[in-house]
C-alpha cells in the first residue's frame, strides 16, 4: 500500500515533466486501483451467497436470499465503485475534510461542526426502529467487510496518502442530513432580509424585491383537491415590528450552500394513450464527477426495487417496485428559523429567566497544523451560528431546524416506500418522514395516481411568517408539527394529472402555511402546457418533455425587448434577430447567448441596493421594467427601458462583433471535488460538453452568470410506464464508477447529453459481469 501510494505521487511529479509520462503512469496504476467485478469474493458477515450482475453500462443487479444480505451487498457494491465519493461525503458531514486536505477546508469544517450534522446523524441512528437499524448495520457491515480484504483503493486515497477508516452507522445517516441542508435554504433568506432591514429597507421594498408567488401561477394542488376551510388572514403588523432587531445584524454575511430544484409529474389513465399511468422525474442537482446517483436493482424476499440510490445510503431513493412507482422534487418548505437571543450571565433570557448555555466542544484536526478547538454554544432552539456567518459581535443567533431534531426516521420511510404495494402502504411509509420535504408523486399498476408532501412542518404562531429572525424569548416558539392528515396530498385528482416543479404547493383554501417562498412557475407552466396540448400522452411524449428547452423566461421578457429603443446599430440588428427567434435555447444557436447575456446585465439592476446581482428574480425585473423602478435612475439612465437598452449594449460589448453559439460558452461541467484543483489530473477527472437550456427550461441548465458555465442540471432522469413497467427508462450523467481510470467513469455522459436512456428492467439479461459474494468462514 505504501509503495503504491509513493508511486501514485511519483506520477504527479512525472506529470509535471510531461503529459506523456503522466498518462503512462496513470494507466500503469489502472490495474492496481480498479476493483474486480467478476469471480467469487468471500466476505465475513454475509449469511448466504449473493449474485451481483452488471450490465455493459454498469447498472447493478443484486439478487440475495435474505434482506440482510441485499443491503450488505449494496454496501459492498457502493464501496467497490464509489469508495472515494463515500469517503469524501462522510468527511464533509462530519466536518473532517481538513484532516486530509489541510487548512483549505477549515472554514467549511468549522461551519459543519457548529451546526452539528454528525451529532444529529448519531441521534438519528438511535431513533430508528430495530428493523431500521438492522438495515443500516447490514449496509455498514458490507462496506467494512469489503475494506477488510484490503482491496485496491481509488487513486484519490493514494494521492492524499491515507486509508479509509471502518465505517460507522452515523457515516451513513450524515449524508442524508447534508442533502436535507442542500435542499433547505430558508435560513439564508432570513439573514438576507435582516441585512436589508439593517440598511433601512422597508418591508414594502423587500416584498417588491422578493415578490410573492403570482396568484395566477400554477400550484401543485388545485382548489378542488382541498376540503379545508379558508385560511386566516396573516398578521402583517407583527412582521413589521420585528424590523427593530435589524440593527444587531452584521453588514457582511457568508451564506454557504445553495438550494437545488427538480421536475416530476404523473399522468393518470384518462390522459394516457395506454390507459395506464406514466410517471416522470428528473431531480436537478449540482453537476460533478462522479455522479450523485447510482443505478441499482435490489432483490430479496422482503425488498424488491429498481431505481436510483445515493452511494453511502442503503435505499432506492427514486424508482419503482412491481406494484408502485414514485418520484420526488423539493418542496422548499420553511423548516428553519433563526432566533435572536438576549445574553445574560452564563446564558440567555428565556420566558423571564436565565437559561444556561450548553457548551459543545469540537476538535478539528488540520493536516500539517495544530488542532483547532471550537466551543459551540447550544440553546433550546439549536446551535448559535454567529461565528460561521461572520457575525461574531452581534447578539447570539440560534438555528432551529427540523433536521437537527433528536429523532429522524426518514431512511425508514424510503425503505417502506420500496416495499409498498398500494397508496395506503405508501402513505404509511411516508408517516415516518422528516426531511428534506419532498413532493412525492405516486402511481400504481391498478391505475391510481397520487401526491403527498411529507415533512415535519412547523406550526408557527400568528404573525410569525418565517421570513425573518424573531426574538428567542419563548414568545415565538413553534407550536408543534402538522399531523400527516393535514399534509398537502391528493389521490386520483379530478384533473387527471399532477405536476410539481418546486412551484407553490398549496391552493387557495389550504389552511396552513408550508412556505412563503417558491421557485418561479415557468417550469410548472411549461409542463402543464405540454400535457394539455394533447388528449393522450405516450412514453415518447414524456421523453420529449424531459428534453424540452423552450424558455418561458424569453417569452416573459420579449415585450421588454419590443419596447426598448436600441442605442447602437448592432443593438438594432440584434433586437430584430431576438424578436424573430422562437425562444428555444439550442446549444448551436447564437440568439440564446445574446439573450442570456442581456438578461444577466439586466439583473444587475438592484446591485447597489442589495449588494449583489439578482440573477434569480425575473418577476422583480419585469415589474421594474413596467413601473420604472427607482433603481433604474443611474448616471446613464432615467427610465427602466433606457436601462434595458444600455444592458443590451453592454451584453453585445462582452462578445464583440461575433457572439459565440450558446453551447460554446454554456457547457455542462462535471468537476471532481478534489482533483479539479490539480491541473494535470483535471484533464482526466473533469468533463464538460455543450448544453442547451437555461435555469427555467424543463431540461434545466442553470449556470454561473460570470462564466455561463452550467453548474446544475438533470442529475437523474426516470420515466415509468405502468402499461409495462419493464419498458420504463432511467439514466444519470457521467457513469456508474467513480474510479478515474474505469471505462464506466463517463460511460453514460454522451448518452445523457443526447437525450438517451437505459432500460429500467428488473428482468434484465444483458450482463457484462457477474460476481458471487460468499460467506467467509
Amino acid at each position: 500500500m505504501r509503495l503504491l501510494g509513493f508511486l501514485a505521487r511519483l506520477v504527479l511529479v512525472l506529470a509535471g515533466l510531461g503529459l506523456a509520462a503522466g498518462v503512462v503512469g496513470l494507466f500503469w496504476l489502472r490495474g492496481a486501483t480498479l476493483p474486480q467485478h467478476t469471480g467469487r469474493l468471500a466476505l465475513k458477515g454475509l449469511l448466504a451467497p449473493v449474485e451481483m450482475y452488471r450490465t455493459p453500462e454498469g447498472v447493478l443487479h443484486i439478487k440475495a436470499q435474505t434482506d440482510h444480505d441485499v443491503f450488505f451487498a449494496l454496501g459492498v457494491a457502493h464501496a467497490q465503485d464509489r469508495l472515494w465519493q463515500m469517503e469524501f461525503q462522510r468527511r464533509i458531514g462530519a466536518g473532517r475534510l481538513s484532516e486530509v486536505l489541510g487548512r483549505a477546508t477549515l472554514d467549511q469544517d468549522r461551519f459543519l461542526r457548529t451546526w452539528g450534522f454528525y451529532r444529529a446523524a448519531e441521534q438519528a441512528y438511535l431513533s430508528l426502529s430495530p428493523e431500521g437499524r438492522a438495515v443500516v448495520d447490514a449496509y455498514v457491515a458490507g462496506i467494512n467487510a469489503y475494506l477488510s480484504i484490503r482491496p485496491p483503493l481509488p487513486l484519490e486515497f493514494r494521492l492524499l496518502g491515507f486509508q479509509p477508516e471502518p465505517w460507522k452507522p452515523a457515516d451513513v445517516l450524515v449524508w442524508a442530513k447534508m442533502m436535507a441542508y442542500d435542499l433547505s435554504g430558508n435560513w439564508r433568506n432570513e439573514l438576507e432580509r435582516l441585512q436589508w432591514a439593517a440598511k433601512g429597507m422597508s418591508p414594502e421594498r423587500m416584498r417588491r424585491l422578493r415578490p410573492p408567488y403570482p396568484e395566477d401561477a400554477p400550484t401543485v394542488l388545485q382548489s378542488e383537491d382541498l376540503r379545508q376551510p379558508p385560511p386566516p388572514r396573516p398578521d402583517g403588523e407583527s412582521a413589521r415590528s420585528l424590523l427593530s432587531l435589524a440593527d444587531r445584524l452584521p453588514k457582511v454575511l457568508h451564506l454557504p450552500g445553495e438550494m437545488w430544484a427538480s421536475n416530476n409529474w404523473v399522468i393518470g389513465p384518462a390522459r394516457s394513450a395506454t390507459g395506464k399511468p406514466l410517471l416522470a422525474n428528473d431531480p436537478h442537482l449540482g453537476l460533478g464527477a462522479p455522479s450523485i446517483w447510482y443505478l441499482v436493482h435490489m432483490e430479496a424476499p422482503g425488498y424488491k426495487a429498481i431505481g436510483s440510490s445515493f452511494p453511502g445510503l442503503p435505499a432506492v431513493v427514486i424508482g419503482r417496485n412491481e406494484h408502485i412507482g414514485w418520484g420526488v422534487t423539493t418542496v422548499g418548505a420553511d423548516v428553519q428559523d433563526l432566533y435572536i437571543l438576549e445574553e445574560a450571565p452564563g446564558g440567555y433570557r428565556y420566558k423571564g429567566r436565565v437559561e444556561p448555555w450548553r457548551i459543545r466542544t469540537e476538535v478539528i484536526r488540520v493536516k500539517g497544523e495544530p488542532e483547532v478547538v471550537l466551543r459551540i454554544r447550544e440553546s433550546r432552539y439549536g446551535p448559535v451560528i454567529n461565528d460561521v456567518v461572520n457575525n461574531p459581535g452581534a447578539r447570539p443567533l440560534a438555528l432551529r431546524w427540523t433536521s437537527l431534531d433528536p429523532t429522524d426516521r426518514t431512511l425508514e420511510a424510503f425503505l417502506g416506500i420500496a416495499r409498498a404495494r398500494n397508496w395506503q402502504e405508501f402513505k404509511a411509509a411516508l408517516s415516518l418522514y422528516n426531511a428534506p420535504s419532498q413532493n412525492f408523486v405516486y402511481a400504481d399498476v391498478k391505475g391510481n395516481i397520487g401526491y403527498m408532501a411529507p415533512a415535519r412542518f412547523p406550526i408557527r404562531r400568528p404573525g410569525h411568517s418565517g421570513l425573518m429572525p424573531v426574538p428567542g424569548d419563548g414568545n415565538w416558539d413553534w407550536q408543534g408539527y402538522l399531523p400527516q392528515e393535514e399534509w398537502p396530498q391528493v389521490y386520483n385528482p379530478k384533473e387527471g394529472f399532477i405536476v410539481t416543479a418546486n412551484n407553490k404547493v398549496t391552493a387557495p383554501g389550504y389552511p396552513h402555511t408550508i412556505s412563503l417562498e417558491w421557485e418561479e412557475p415557468y417550469r410548472a407552466e411549461r409542463i402543464r402546457e405540454l400535457i394539455l396540448s394533447k388528449d393522450k400522452l405516450t412514453l415518447e411524449d414524456m421523453v420529449a418533455m424531459q428534453q424540452d428547452i423552450k424558455s418561458l423566461l424569453y417569452r416573459e421578457f420579449r415585450p421588454v425587448l419590443e419596447a426598448l429603443n436600441p442605442l447602437s446599430e448592432s443593438a438594432r440588428r440584434w433586437k430584430t434577430r431576438l424578436l424573430a427567434w422562437d425562444g428555444v435555447m439550442r446549444a448551436e444557436q447564437t440568439e440564446p447567448t445574446v439573450f442570456q447575456t442581456w438578461y444577466t446585465e439586466l439583473s444587475r439592476l438592484p446591485s447597489q441596493e442589495v449588494g449583489q446581482p439578482f440573477w434569480e428574480e425575473p418577476r422583480y425585473l419585469l415589474a421594474a421594467m413596467r413601473e420604472d423602478d427607482p433603481a433604474c435612475r443611474t448616471p446613464d439612465t432615467q427610465t427602466c427601458l433606457e436601462y434595458a437598452a444600455l444592458a443590451l449594449d453592454k451584453a453585445l460589448d462582452r462578445w464583440g462583433s461575433n457572439p459565440p453559439p450558446w453551447g460554446q460558452v454554456h457547457r455542462a461541467t462535471f468537476a471532481h471535488p478534489v482533483l479539479t484543483n490539480v491541473p494535470f489530473l483535471r484533464r482526466f477527472s473533469d468533463r464538460s460538453l455543450p448544453h442547451g437550456g437555461d435555469r427555467y427550461t424543463l431540461n434545466r441548465a442553470s449556470y454561473d452568470p460570470a462564466t455561463f458555465r452550467m453548474t446544475v442540471g438533470s442529475s437523474y432522469r426516470q420515466i415509468l410506464d405502468f402499461a409495462d413497467l419493464e419498458r420504463s427508462l432511467f439514466i444519470h450523467p457521467m457513469g456508474q464508477s467513480g474510479h478515474l481510470l474505469s471505462a464506466q467513469y463517463d460511460r453514460l455522459l454522451a448518452q445523457w447529453a443526447q437525450g438517451g436512456y437505459l432500460p429500467m428492467r428488473m428482468g434484465e439479461t444483458r450482463f457484462a459481469a457477474r460476481q458471487t459474494l460468499e460467506p467467509a468462514p
